[in-house]
């Protein structure tokens, strides 16, 4: 709750969702109730090993403890360059295409600031990530949402968007695969929505937080291997979830030439870069054989075929994913999304997250994590399947 002496953009914001489940997990517990949550994506998974060594040595270099430039070490930029060419196709020029980012997060707040003004739109995916929304807002813009719903494979309906919104929108954000949904992108999607950015003068964002979390052969693409892709937009790539580094905040801004340097002449005036341990060991994940990838997405798999049996057993409608760390599931007919979330957690001590919190597109679901070991998803899944 904001004080009355707060600006008056904190009053146009929503409680921001996982701020809400966290201390509603801290009061459940501190109560003594045994809570299991599904409601974060926070990777219960170690960071690798040879990440954390680097890190180690890097910061026992005393030419690591002074100011970083916002512009990043050349081996920072360059591992980001190398890794895009060998996993995408994509060819990156670390002098002027890459930009670090202190997490995703971040980076999508402060694209705000540096492409929208007052009156502009920002066009978010709805369902999406809370930040598409409220960043535009705290910018002073205005966020649209464009629904996805599974009739379309959980894609925006571009053709559906008003002219009148197509002129003022500055920002499109997109993110697939796709949080909270688990959709993937297997035809000519980012075609499509180049076109469209072309032809309204339109900037496309893509949230890039999972593209090394997929199951069953699928291997994401980055929307920059599109032809046109780099005239029209950007692509924040995190580091949070391929290599369970979430608490490490690293990421990067990659793509037009142009749009990275406003980013970054934005940068100058806000934070004073990453620092430079967590930069080498950034290159360490990014350069290594990517087996821990990998091994990661093998536990993934598992748990979600454990979970989708088990609600699948119980009667609920949840499609196993290609992408992500997620489960999308219908909540039982009748009941809301929020009501089914509520109903979970105080009789069944499990958190979930109501699909509505992510936008008026997310009613009728619920996410559930699968970042919680393989015990704890079983145990959660049997209080679920005793409640239904």
């Amino acid at each position: 709750m904001s004080s009355d002496r707060a600006a008056t953009r904190l009053g146009q914001l929503p409680p921001y969702l996982f701020a809400q489940l966290e201390r509603r997990i801290a009061d459940k517990r501190a109560a003594g109730v045994d809570i299991i949550s599904l409601g974060i994506g926070d990777p219960d998974l170690p960071t690798p090993g040879v990440v954390v060594d680097a890190l180690v040595d890097a910061a026992r270099d005393p030419g690591t403890h002074r100011y970083p430039s916002n512009r990043g070490r050349d081996s920072f930029r360059d591992a980001i360059a190398t890794f895009y060419d060998r996993r995408f196709g994509v060819s990156l020029d670390p002098a002027t295409e890459i930009i670090p980012a202190l997490g995703a997060k971040e980076a999508i707040a402060n694209l705000n600031f540096a492409f929208l003004d007052p009156g502009d739109v920002a066009l978010a995916s709805d369902p999406g990530y809370p930040v598409y929304t409220s960043g535009p807002i705290i910018a002073g813009a205005e966020p649209v949402a464009m629904p996805l719903v599974p009739e379309l494979g959980f894609q925006p309906d571009l053709d559906a968007i008003p002219a009148d919104v197509r002129r003022r929108a500055k920002l499109m954000y997109v993110n697939y695969p796709n949080n909270p949904t688990g959709a993937v992108i297997e035809d000519d999607f980012f075609e499509r929505l180049v076109e469209f950015a072309r032809a309204n003068d339109i900037i496309v964002v893509h949230d890039n937080a999972y593209s090394e979390i997929t199951y069953d052969g699928y291997r994401a693409p980055s929307f920059l291997a599109t032809p046109g892709a780099k005239d029209v937009g950007l692509e924040v790539f995190s580091l949070s979830k391929t290599y369970n580094m979430t608490g490490w905040r690293s990421g990067a801004v990659v793509g037009n030439p142009d749009l990275v340097g406003d980013y970054w002449q934005l940068k100058t005036n806000i934070d004073s870069g990453m620092f430079e341990a967590v930069q080498e060991a950034s290159v360490a994940a990014l350069l290594s054989d990517q087996s821990s990838v990998d091994e990661m997405c093998a536990v993934y798999t598992r748990r979600r075929d454990t979970l989708v049996a088990a609600l699948r057993a119980i009667g609920l409608d949840v499609d196993p994913p290609k992408g992500t760390i997620y489960l999308w599931a219908r909540v039982p007919a009748g009941q809301t999304s929020a009501g089914f979330a509520e109903r979970v957690l105080e009789e069944a001590s499990v958190v979930i997250s109501p699909g509505s919190a992510y936008g008026a597109s997310g009613e009728g679901f619920v996410r559930m994590s699968l970042t919680i070991d393989d015990d704890r998803l079983n145990e959660a899944a049997e209080r679920i399947s005793a409640l239904v």
